[in-house]
């Protein structure tokens, strides 16, 4: 049975592995449903693929390097430099996903500008799905009310003209629905925020890993100078 310090460790490193998987899922997933874009994924996964995805992935990447590093340093028990050079990774994690988050965070001081120029860098199929998006109940993004189903029933964002559809079907119909700006920018916020956390939560994570790894580090260090206090014993007494 190892020591409890190092089943920590183990449940740590494991957990912080698991952050990677995740990272790589939502990557994939936000690619694969941009395909075929519905009225149901289409927010969430517009406003991920506009978030640092290459910068999700590089953190993946990292912190399954970070993962097989920490094999050898335990498999090797009476080796430091493992564990050192493991440590040292972690933090690089903690600094690379510490910056994602900081930047998601950021977009939403300013989340009707950058809603802006995402919706006019899309076509006219992208705008009509915002246009006619339904907003059920158990979405976990948005606040919700007595309907089964709220839709957006909205036209155009701010001063970008509406594309008719079965929501703006003419002028008239628009005129007497309000911009999409509002339901859009509110849904951002609520979503953004969620990934935001989540970032920081991966960094709350690493900074009990790298705390971790420290203490696997203090008490091998401890073990190697008890293990040379016995050398110098034997030969003295020889």
């Amino acid at each position: 049975m190892p020591p409890l310090y190092l089943c920590i460790f183990l449940l740590a490193n494991a957990l912080f592995a698991a952050t990677g998987g995740v990272l790589i899922a939502v990557v994939l997933i936000s690619k694969r449903a941009m395909v075929t874009p519905t009225t149901e994924n289409i927010a969430p996964n517009l406003l991920l693929a506009h978030a640092p995805l290459d910068g999700a992935l590089f953190n993946a990447g990292l912190i399954f390097l970070t993962f097989i590093v920490s094999i050898p340093g335990l498999v090797f028990t009476t080796q430091r430099t493992w564990f050192k050079v493991h440590s040292w990774m972690v933090l690089g994690c903690i600094i690379v996903t510490l910056v994602i988050g900081l930047e998601i965070w950021y977009s939403t001081l300013k989340t009707r500008v950058n809603l802006a120029v995402m919706w006019d860098a899309h076509g006219p199929q992208i705008q009509q799905l915002l246009q006619e998006r339904v907003t059920h109940l158990n979405n976990p993004y948005v606040s919700t009310n007595t309907d089964t189903h709220r839709q957006w029933q909205c036209c155009g964002y701010m001063t970008t003209p509406f594309h008719p559809d079965s929501t703006c079907p003419d002028a008239f119909a628009a005129s007497a629905k309000p911009n999409c700006d509002g339901p859009f920018s509110n849904f951002a916020n609520n979503f953004l925020d969620v990934v935001f956390t989540a970032m920081f939560g991966m960094v709350a994570l690493d900074a009990i890993l790298l705390l971790c790894g420290l203490v696997v580090l203090k008490k091998r260090a401890e073990e190697e100078r008890y293990r040379h206090i016995d050398e110098k014993s034997k030969y003295t007494r020889i």
